[in-house]
This record gives C-alpha cells, structure tokens and sequence, in this order.
C-alpha cells in the first residue's frame, strides 16, 4: 500500500507519541489507521503537507534516504522580502552549523492560491511584510529549509511540502489521505 497524507500543522510524523511531558499530541494514528505502513521520511511537528506512507521498506528508503537524491519541494511562508543576492547564496548552498547545503532551488513565488487556513494562524506584522519561496532540496538535514531562510535573514513563517519526487499534493485537505500509485 502506498499512501499520500497531508499532515497538518501540530501533528507527529510517527503513529505514537513518546512525548516526556504527559500531555497527548496528535501523531498519524489519529488520521491514519491502515496497519503496516509507515512514513517515507519525516516532516516536522509544526510543518505541512505531503507526508508519503508505504508497507514497503524497499520504497521507503528510496524515498526517504538523502544518497537517492530525491526532491522535495516546499512553500515557505517568510518574513521580509528577500534580495536577489540572497536568493542566489541559498541557490549556491548555505553554511549551516552541521556543514554546507547542496545547492536549492529557489525562487519566490505568488502567495498560494486556495491555500488552506493554519490553526494557530501565522503571525501577523503590519510593519515587516512577508512572502513566499518555493524550494527544491535533494538533501534532508534537520529543519533544513527553516534553518537556510533564517541564515539569508528570513526566518520562515510557515511551511508546507508540496510534492516528495514525482508525488504531489495536489488538492488533498488537510487530516486526508488517499491511496497513490507507486
């Protein structure tokens, strides 16, 4: 079975919390309840968007491990309007505190259209104006695209993954999934 989710803002990307403070979060067993699959990578708790899941560990490590060069794609909701030679630094790679980025793909696009309300909202700043960059990585360290718009001085205000390879997310509301072809 192969499975596209749209994760929603708060949720785990694992199917159990092991959280040490004793209030419950929500994690995928709360959407999701097909025995045996798992996530094709991971998405951050306060993160969005396509989430893959599949029964097949063959499958789930092409996609997930960085050395098969997978692109994914985000949108990121930034704070400020970045210059063009930001842009091309974070095209070039980013010295992060765990090493250098391969170069991104970036390019700052329309605000999206359709596009799902997040409960809490962003914050909103009449005086710093936002905007929004689409990226593709080929690589997956931790927090990467938050941490690589914060080293060009544009912390991201919100995020959502897009397409994982040839996978998109297409019109899948927040909470759904829907069985994919591999």
């Amino acid at each position: 079975m192969f499975i596209a989710f749209n994760k929603p803002f708060g949720v785990l990307s694992q199917f159990t919390d092991k959280g040490t403070d004793g209030s419950p979060r929500k994690t995928l067993s709360d959407f999701i309840d097909v025995p045996g699959v798992y996530p094709a990578g991971r998405l951050d708790r306060d993160s969005e968007g396509l989430l893959l899941l599949t029964d097949d560990g063959r499958l789930q490590s092409r996609i997930a491990d960085p050395r098969h060069k997978t692109e994914k794609t985000y949108l990121a909701q930034v704070e400020g309007l970045p210059e063009p030679d930001a842009l091309e630094a974070f095209r070039k790679g980013l010295d992060l505190k765990d090493g250098l980025t391969r170069p991104a793909k970036v390019t700052q696009v329309e605000p999206p259209e359709g596009l799902w309300d997040r409960d809490p909202p962003v914050r909103y700043r009449k005086t710093v104006p936002d905007c929004w960059l689409e990226v593709g990585l080929r690589e997956g360290k931790n927090r990467q695209v938050r941490r690589m718009t914060a080293a060009i001085g544009h912390p991201t205000l919100r995020l959502i993954r897009i397409r994982i390879g040839d996978w998109s997310l297409n019109d899948l509301a927040p909470g759904t999934w829907r069985e994919v072809a591999r």
